[in-house]
């Protein structure tokens, strides 16, 4: 019986399959890494590159009608209209309450005293609150300011980030459709989960916007039935904080429940808890899940997940494109290698056989 050397030594070369995912989680591992030192650019240049995959059908739509470049200069200026936008209003939702809580200042003390009169009832006394305030000094309110500071810098570094990576990425963007004609030729695959992962974050970004208007309506609503001032600037901060996967309504929440606190006392903040509660649970805890579930093709609780581990990597960017993320990720690890699809039976939110696995894999 003739042995073929070749075909032995080619056995011998080939990589065993557990040694091929220990080393590609190992490399997995590293770039997150350093994708984590280096946030303050991979962030904002992946939301601008999210900004301009949502309006890219726009774009295409128009490059059969104008030249390309006019095309581009629209999608520009649009996704640099959004940005500026998002922050700017964030802003001015925020100074509203800065402008407006002075002239509650009556009602503050009042309800300090109200605060002070229970602590008395469970045994803490107002000399042990009058004790840890003395050690507060001008030093170290700057202390708590500098924090503050930077990221007001920081959000403006990024801001800036942003604006020129969505100014490369539109210029690139011009030629996309031939780049991946060219590894579609050859990594179909590859092809086939980006352009999944594409169409899944328009669905996502959409769906997420029109519940957010949807509540932020219903909130602007409910905060007028109770009397809270300032029912606009509460209602565009809840739009905003929709954006936010699980945890945004409570950021959302807090400013016009102490505006309420302050205005109505506590029945009227427990009104803005509850109505807030309810809607977010109705809304955003049950309806909302169906909708983005399908849009993004992974569980709640990846959801969950996502924006814990996204917000450790990206920062605060990360919770704005946790899901985005993760999408991308689940692109090209799992949808473009038909042997990896299995996992999608533990994250995908409707997991079905793909239609060209083989009970061996």
């Amino acid at each position: 019986m003739v042995r073929h050397p070749d075909r032995g030594a080619g056995r011998h070369r080939r990589t065993p399959r557990y040694l091929a995912v220990v080393l590609g989680l190992a490399g997995l591992a590293v770039f997150l890494l350093f994708v984590q030192a280096a946030q303050d650019v991979v962030a904002p240049v992946f939301l601008g590159l999210n900004l301009l995959i949502v309006l890219y059908p726009l774009q295409r739509w128009l490059e059969h009608r104008v030249h390309r470049m006019v095309a581009a200069t629209v999608s520009l200026v649009i996704v640099v209209g959004i940005i500026l936008g998002f922050f700017l209003l964030a802003g001015w939702a925020v100074s509203q309450l800065v402008v407006e809580l002075p002239a509650h200042n009556a009602e503050f003390v009042a309800v300090w005293r109200q605060a002070q009169a229970w602590l008395d009832g469970l045994g803490i006394s107002s000399a042990v609150i009058q004790q840890g305030l003395n050690g507060v000094s001008a030093g170290s309110v700057m202390g708590l300011l500098t924090p503050v500071l930077s990221n007001v810098t920081a959000v403006t570094g990024a801001v800036a980030t942003l604006i020129l990576a969505v100014f490369f990425l539109t210029l690139d963007s011009m030629s996309l459709p031939a780049r991946l004609g060219m590894v579609a030729g050859s990594r179909p695959h590859i092809t086939t989960a980006l352009r999944s992962f594409a169409v899944g974050v328009r669905r996502y970004w959409l769906v997420t916007t029109v519940f957010g208007l949807i509540v932020a309506v219903l909130d602007v609503v409910a905060l007028a039935v109770i009397g809270v001032p300032l029912i606009w600037a509460w209602g565009v901060l809840a739009f905003l904080t929709n954006y936010i996967p699980n945890v945004g309504f409570v950021i959302g929440l807090v400013p016009p429940a102490l505006l309420a606190l302050l205005s109505g006392g506590w029945g009227s903040a427990l009104a803005v808890v509850i109505a807030y509660s309810l809607l977010n649970f109705v809304i955003q805890s049950i309806i909302q899940p169906k909708f983005t579930g399908e849009s993004v093709g992974i569980t709640p609780a990846m959801s969950f997940l996502s924006l814990m581990f996204w917000y450790w990597i990206l920062g605060w960017i990360g919770a704005l494109v946790a899901l985005p993320a993760t999408l991308l990720l689940k692109a090209l690890l799992i949808d473009a290698d038909p042997r990896a699809r299995w996992v999608n039976a533990f994250i995908s939110s409707s997991p079905h056989p793909p239609d060209d696995a083989s009970p061996a894999d």
